[in-house]
């Protein structure tokens, strides 16, 4: 057996036994300095922290697709098809070619960033201090790990801390103005928007006393459920399977719901579609419907969306769907 070093072994039992990792950085820079025979300067095991870290790798592809790649493309420099970027020509270009042309490309970023300086990512930094890890820790437990515009979670897309009021208009780093976003959401809100997205997490646990609806937790009719929806049977069915999608947050209005709470109505619609084709070959078609407003002969005012199997036949007169389907067949 071979006999190690107590380097090794020190920092083997530091690794295995004494490391205690509250993130992924400790592995990081000591894979950064085991890589290497020489010190490493602070930027290079940054680099590798950044190579690891997938937000930031999201963020990029987002502005790849989104900005620089659209007018590459558009320009007629490169082209895009099954997610590859081909640079138009580049199988004419030589070794020396290729070299000058990435000379010119450095000249024209360096005179880039001496123009603007440290305004070169201004979109990243917003010209603030950075937000500490403890702050955003507090933000982001805060909201439930879901970006508080369009509820997305943390493990869907990369979240960011957003001032509420931004830095710009005199907005500060406390806490209390400081939101969860998803990097989509704030990119989207930019540093003009005021919006306080605060408060639409808290809404989803909205219950009224009295509601049919909103007793259904624990009552056994649950068929299919995600955090925001659930889906019951129909209690008086236009036809075999019919079923009922409600927000878990008391809401007379279907067309009132916050976008995660479309989201997950949309998911447990096509869920319960999916196992009731899975079921039963019969059904053909289907009527997806929501009575919004006693005009529209809504009677239980807590918003619910209706998914009712149609079956070749099932109708003399489909004709019109659900315009005439549910006429005096169903109480909701």
């Amino acid at each position: 057996m071979t006999d190690h070093s107590q380097a090794y072994q020190r920092l083997r039992h530091y690794i295995a036994e004494r490391m205690r990792m509250s993130h992924i950085y400790q592995p990081l820079m000591l894979m950064e300095l085991l890589g290497r025979s020489s010190p490493a300067p602070a930027q290079d095991i940054a680099r590798r922290i950044l190579g690891e870290d997938v937000t930031q790798v999201e963020y990029y592809t987002e502005r790849v697709k989104r900005m620089v790649g659209r007018v590459l493309t558009g320009n007629g420099i490169t082209s895009y098809g099954d997610g590859l970027y081909t640079l138009i020509g580049a199988e004419e270009l030589s070794d020396s070619e290729r070299d000058a042309l990435l000379q010119l490309c450095r000249q024209r970023l360096d005179g880039f960033r001496e123009q603007r300086g440290e305004e070169v990512f201004a979109h990243r930094s917003r010209h603030r201090n950075p937000i500490s890890g403890s702050v955003k820790y507090r933000v982001l437990t805060r909201a439930r790990g879901r970006c508080e515009c369009c509820g997305a979670h943390e493990h869907q897309r990369a979240l960011e801390v957003d001032h509420i009021i931004p830095k710009n208009q005199g907005g500060s780093d406390d806490i209390s103005n400081l939101q969860a976003l998803c990097f989509r959401c704030n990119a989207g809100k930019r540093d003009t928007d005021r919006t306080d997205f605060r408060g639409v997490q808290a809404s989803y646990g909205r219950r009224e006393e009295g509601c049919v609806f909103c007793a259904l937790e624990g009552s056994g009719r649950v068929l299919l459920e995600n955090e925001l929806a659930v889906c019951i049977a129909d209690a008086y069915p236009v036809s075999t399977g019919h079923s009922l999608v409600i927000p878990r947050r008391h809401v007379a209005d279907g067309m009132g719901l916050h976008q995660p709470e479309w989201n997950a109505v949309v998911e447990l619609l096509k869920r319960r579609q999916e196992h009731l084709s899975a079921q039963d070959a019969t059904i053909s078609g289907w009527n997806v419907g929501l009575n919004s407003g006693e005009a529209a002969g809504q009677t239980v005012f807590h918003a619910h969306w209706h998914l009712i199997p149609r079956r070749t036949g099932d109708d003399n007169s489909p004709r019109g769907g659900v315009r005439g389907v549910i006429k005096g067949k169903q109480p909701y």
